[in-house]
């Protein structure tokens, strides 16, 4: 999967663990942003040791929504983030800060950071999951072609406010990447990997993905991850 650049090194808003989920739905105004990023393994608690306080500090900045540190599980050192924030302004005004945490961690990097910034699609309520160490998330991007691009909105709406009902849920939100419509995010959060595999051998989830093949311009990519605490 390609991922847009923002700076040399990256950006993107880091930490560990999970802001306190809310009840309510994020409002439109926010803005969201995924980041992926490759620590060597060896340095791998090096690197987790510098985000740590850079979290605690992000979350306390003006405008921060959510700031949450994944792990790909089975692939140490595969790590992403989710942000979000109270408009392109509030995101716009961390910059620095990424930037100068960027620099410290270029020593332990196998690959930079990596983000896209999303708008949201479809985003419903998540669960307090801060205390839950099982839970699994998923993360997917969806590339159509620019032809399918509506097709594929209704698709990954329906998909995403379908799942949210089932078993184990905590949160499912669906993403469309800003100013290419034809791209999609998933985020997603289970209770454990029963909860989420149950999901992935649901109907509901074999019919939309047969619904979207015919319209892909890429694979899709999924990952499974794990909160870092």
């Amino acid at each position: 999967m390609r991922l847009l650049s923002w700076v040399v090194l990256g950006v993107a808003m880091l930490g560990s663990g999970i802001q306190a989920a809310h009840a309510q739905t994020a409002p439109s105004a926010t803005i969201y942003a995924v980041t992926y990023f490759d620590i060597i393994p060896a340095d791998h608690a090096k690197a987790v040791a510098l985000l740590r306080p850079f979290a605690q500090a992000t979350r306390k900045e003006d405008g921060n929504v959510e700031f949450t540190l994944l792990e790909e599980i089975g692939r140490g050192g595969r790590m992403a983030t989710i942000e979000a924030w109270h408009g392109k302004a509030a995101l716009e005004a961390h910059r620095a800060a990424v930037e100068t945490l960027a620099n410290k961690l270029q020593p332990f990097f196998a690959a930079p950071f990596d983000t896209r910034q999303f708008l949201p699609l479809s985003i419903g309520p998540r669960a307090d999951n801060a205390k839950l160490g099982s839970t699994v998330y998923v993360l997917t991007h969806i590339d159509v072609f620019p032809d399918g691009k509506d097709q594929a909105t209704g698709l990954v709406k329906g998909f995403a406010e379908a799942s949210r009902k089932d078993k184990g849920a905590e949160r499912f939100d669906a993403l469309v990447w800003d100013g290419h419509p034809n791209h999609f995010h998933l985020i997603e959060a289970w209770t454990d990997s029963g909860a989420r595999q149950a999901q992935a051998d649901a109907d509901q989830t074999k019919t939309f993905r047969s619904n979207l093949v015919p319209l892909e311009g890429a694979l899709y990519d999924e990952r499974l991850y794990k909160v870092v605490r």
